[in-house]
């Protein structure tokens, strides 16, 4: 139709993306640039961006009315991602521009044509791509990205003058702004090491830690089947240490949960120019003043991930953890089920995955020697009792290991003791853990331990009673309950993983039921 142009770009809401078609007309009416289709703030602005832009490039807009249509126009449209579809557009509608059916557009524009990079390209690509549109356009700082998405076809252009010529554009009257070093490109840190302790250094190892044999092996259990894991102990013990260096331990990520871990990074802007996706499991370990957005995930408009969807396929590490707020703790306990975060606010609801594992970190009491015979602790049972109450027992309940941790010896902490051993040994133990229930559990979709359903446990992956036996007691006693029950038989599974049995016995079970209640006796 005369006087109208299209384009296509991507919303996304969450991880999820839309195709969005970009419709301008121009009409008969004073000069006037109007935007339809729910724009956010930062959108809303894109009409003065464009103006500048599009006279800069040589190719100003019409004088007369612009309409701008984002179809659908009942999805929230948010950010800057959307401002080189609507300058196409708008050219297009003039007739300055002849810009091929499909072709997909995400970029900011600077003042002067320039693209610039956006958030979220990688999961932009992705729905275009699955939309089957392959072709896109995307600023020079986010082609890597762009690129490691299967079958997108990337074409990267400086600035929008580049790109216009290419879409048939008059040469004599393009005016292409020179590049300017530096000026809108994306970090070029690894997002791997910027959300892991260690960064450039690779990361920490457990040989660094002094003695602590027991708590080493608790995590090298929670490390094999995927479990939650709570460590309790004075300061000093090698808590935070310890917590550090699970990741380590940890295998590297697949294809499918690399994609997803990378789209995150990507949403949040730490993805930089990645020519590869993340294959280190992240880490995650926000201050304990962090509020419920920053964990959970928020923010006005359309809400985005926050620290527990970064740790997606990695670790949540809450030091202190009687210090957060009993809200934000409490407000972990439904990703700890699903492994997803649906997050509702007025503009809309975005839905993120969150399947991390979670560390806990806690000293015993305010003065924090609370713990063994405590022969220096100052504080009265009700002040500890108030502690420790900070976390709340459904809370609780849903971390599988919980650990007690002593001061570290004179004798190891001096190098006396035996040495511990390297997290490369480590994870190759956890590697092939993994690797035995993964082909154990496939008939059941599920890839962890600590991922199977009560009803398997009792049912298919059913232990002899002998096997129980401590369980039952357990649970006759109430010092155990239902859901603690199943845990402790994922617990189970993951020791005899460990030790290459084909399935535990009483001995497993045992050590996975002191593993268990370990805190609750101490």
């Amino acid at each position: 139709m005369p006087g109208v142009g299209r384009a296509l770009g991507v919303a996304l809401v969450g991880l999820n993306g839309y195709l969005v078609e970009v419709e301008a007309d121009i009409g008969q009416t004073l000069p006037n640039f109007v935007l339809l289709g729910l724009p956010d703030s930062a959108l809303s602005e894109a009409r003065e961006r464009i103006r500048s832009a599009a006279k800069n490039s040589g190719l100003p807009l019409s004088r007369r009315k612009i309409t701008v249509n984002l179809i659908p126009a009942s999805l929230p449209k948010r950010g800057t991602g959307f401002d080189l579809a609507i300058a196409v557009a708008s050219l297009a509608a003039a007739g300055d521009l002849r810009p091929p059916a499909g072709v997909v557009f995400l970029a900011e524009l600077g003042l002067d044509g320039q693209l610039r990079p956006v958030r979220g390209v990688l999961p932009a690509v992705m729905a275009a791509v699955r939309a089957g549109r392959a072709d896109v356009v995307v600023a020079p700082a986010n082609a890597h990205e762009a690129s490691l998405v299967p079958g997108a076809r990337v074409h990267a252009y400086q600035s929008l003058g580049h790109l216009a010529l290419d879409l048939g554009a008059d040469p004599e009257a393009v005016s292409v702004a020179p590049a300017q070093d530096g000026v809108g490109e994306a970090s070029t840190a690894d997002a791997g090491d910027r959300s892991r302790p260690g960064g450039a250094l690779g990361e920490p190892d457990l040989r660094d830690v002094a003695g602590q044999s027991e708590a080493r092996a608790a995590v090298e259990v929670a490390a094999a089947g995927g479990h939650h894991l709570l460590l309790v102990g004075p300061p000093g013990a090698g808590k935070t240490m310890l917590a550090e260096r699970l990741p380590g331990i940890l295998p590297d990520l697949d294809d499918e949960a690399a994609m997803e871990v990378t789209a995150i990074h990507s949403l949040s802007g730490l993805a930089g120019s990645r020519e590869d996706l993340v294959r280190r499991p992240p880490f995650e370990s926000p201050h304990h003043t962090a509020s419920a957005p920053a964990i959970i995930g928020g923010g006005s408009g359309l809400p985005r991930p926050g620290a527990a969807s970064r740790a997606h396929r990695g670790v949540l590490f809450l030091d202190e953890a009687p210090e957060y707020d009993r809200r934000v703790l409490d407000s972990l306990r439904e990703p700890l089920e699903s492994g997803e975060l649906v997050i509702h606010r007025m503009a809309g609801a975005a839905a993120y995955p969150a399947r991390f594992q979670l560390v806990l970190a806690a000293n015993p009491c305010p003065c924090g020697k609370g713990i063994g015979k405590a022969l220096d602790c100052t504080c009265t049972a009700q002040a500890k009792r108030r502690y420790f109450g900070r976390i709340s027992g459904p809370l609780l309940d849903r971390v599988d290991i919980q650990l007690p941790i002593s001061r570290v010896s004179a004798v190891d902490f001096g190098g006396g003791g035996a040495a511990g051993e390297a997290s490369a040994d480590v994870a190759l133990r956890v590697l092939e853990a993994r690797r035995r229930q993964a082909e154990r559990l496939r008939p059941f979709g599920l890839e962890t331990n600590a991922q199977v359903p009560g009803r398997v446990l009792r049912g298919q992956l059913r232990l002899d009673p002998a096997a129980t036996g401590l369980l039952d007691r357990a649970m006759m006693t109430n010092t155990l309950t239902a859901r603690g029950f199943d845990r402790v038989l994922r617990l189970a599974w993951s020791v005899a993983d460990l030790a290459g049995l084909d399935r535990p016995g009483s001995d497993e079970v045992g050590q996975a039921l002191t593993l268990r209640q370990a805190v609750m006796a101490a």
